[in-house]
C-alpha cells in the first residue's frame, strides 16, 4: 500500500475513531462520576434507611435535595420504661453496650419493615414510614414494627437475665396523619426528618403508656386505617398537653387471626367486657362501672388500663363531673 492510500485510510477511520473515544470516554467519566454520587448517596442516607428503600432513592437522588414535602405519613416512638433507675445501676461502659445491644435489634426490626430511621434520642428511638418513598400501607408497616418491637423485647428479656442484666420494658407510640418531612439544616450538614404537630402528637402519646401501663398506644387516626387488621381496644379520650383538641387512644395486642404475643393476651371475654364498662364509666354510672372493670381484673390481674379505670370511678363517684362532662381526660404532663 503506498503512501497515499495509507494516508486515504487513515483519514477515513481517524474521525470515527476519535469520536468513538470521545464516546466512550464520556460514557466512563458518567459511570464513575455516578458511582461516586452513588457512594456518597449511601453514605449520607445509609445511617437511617433500610437497603431496600436506599436501593429505591439511588435511583432518584433529587430525594435528598434540601426542603420538604407535605404527605400523609405515620411515624413511632418508643422509648424505655424507667431507663434512668436502670443507668443508675450499672457501670457506664456496660451501659452503653446494653443500651447499644436493645437499639440494633428495635433498628432491625424498623428496616425489616422498610421504615425510616429519623433519630436516636438517649434510649427513646423516632422513626417513619412514608417518605422518601410514597408507602400506601404506611400504617400497617407502623403498628407491625411496634408490635414486632414489644415481641422482640420479650425474648431479649430471657436472655439478658440470664446474663443477669436488668428487664427493659418499652412504650410504643404511634401517629397518622399529614406531615412535612425532607432534609432540613445547612448546606453543610441535614438531617432527613419529619415535622408537624402529627408528629409532635406521636410523641406525647408514646409517654400516654406510662399512665395506663400498656406497651402500643396509636391514635384514632392510626387506628382508623388498621382497624380491620388489628385486635385494639378504646383506652380513652385524652387531650395531650401542649394540644386543645381531644384525641382518642387505642391500645394494640395482635394482628387479627395471628396468635398474639403472650403479654398482649386477654381471656376469652375480656375485651367485650372492657367496652361494657367503659360505656358505663362515659355514661357516668361510675359505681357500676366499678364493679365491671373489678371483674375484668379476676380474668387478668395485671391489667393496666383496669387499674387506671377502677381508681378513676371511685374519685368520680364521690365527686362526678355534672351534666357537661365531656369525658376527656387531660393529660397534665408530658
Amino acid at each position: 500500500m503506498g503512501r497515499a492510500e495509507t494516508f486515504t485510510v487513515w483519514n477515513n477511520v481517524f474521525p470515527g475513531a476519535a469520536l468513538l473515544t470521545a464516546y466512550l470516554g464520556v460514557i466512563l467519566y458518567r459511570v464513575v462520576f455516578e458511582q461516586a454520587e452513588a457512594r456518597a448517596t449511601r453514605g449520607v442516607m445509609g445511617k437511617y434507611l433500610s437497603p431496600a428503600v436506599m436501593t429505591e432513592v439511588l435511583k432518584d437522588p433529587d430525594h435528598l435535595e434540601l426542603g420538604g414535602v407535605k404527605r400523609d405519613m405515620t411515624v413511632l416512638f418508643s422509648d424505655i420504661r424507667g431507663f434512668t433507675s436502670v443507668s443508675e445501676k450499672m457501670d457506664p461502659q456496660d451501659l452503653v453496650a446494653f443500651l447499644n445491644e436493645f437499639l440494633t435489634e428495635m433498628t432491625d426490626i424498623v428496616y425489616v419493615q422498610a421504615g425510616v430511621l429519623d433519630k436516636y434520642m438517649g434510649d427513646c428511638i423516632m422513626a417513619f414510614w412514608g417518605a422518601p418513598l410514597v408507602q400506601e400501607n404506611h400504617a400497617m408497616l407502623g403498628v407491625r414494627t411496634g408490635y414486632d418491637m414489644v415481641k422482640r423485647l420479650h425474648q431479649l428479656q430471657v436472655i439478658w437475665m440470664a446474663r443477669g442484666l436488668p428487664k427493659l420494658n418499652v412504650g410504643v407510640g404511634i401517629n397518622s396523619g399529614p406531615m412535612t418531612v425532607g432534609n432540613v439544616g445547612s448546606t453543610m450538614r441535614f438531617d432527613y426528618t419529619v415535622m408537624g404537630d402529627s408528629v409532635n402528637l406521636g410523641s406525647r402519646v408514646e409517654g400516654v403508656n406510662k399512665e395506663y401501663g400498656t406497651n402500643i398506644i396509636v391514635t384514632e387516626y392510626t387506628y382508623a386505617i388498621v382497624k380491620d387488621k388489628w385486635v385494639c381496644r378504646y383506652l380513652d379520650l385524652i387531650a395531650v398537653k401542649g394540644k386543645k383538641e381531644p384525641t382518642a387512644i387505642y391500645e394494640v395486642f395482635h394482628p387479627v387471626g395471628e396468635e398474639p404475643e403472650a403479654a398482649l393476651k386477654r381471656p376469652d371475654g375480656f375485651l367485650e367486657g372492657w367496652d361494657e364498662a367503659i360505656s358505663l364509666y362515659r355514661a357516668q354510672d361510675f359505681v357500676t362501672a366499678k364493679e365491671h372493670f373489678e371483674a375484668l381484673l379476676d380474668l387478668y390481674s395485671d391489667d393496666g388500663p383496669t387499674m387506671v379505670y377502677i381508681e378513676r370511678c371511685e374519685l368520680m363517684a364521690d365527686d362526678p363531673p355534672g351534666e357537661h362532662w365531656d369525658g376527656v381526660f387531660v393529660m397534665t404532663h408530658k
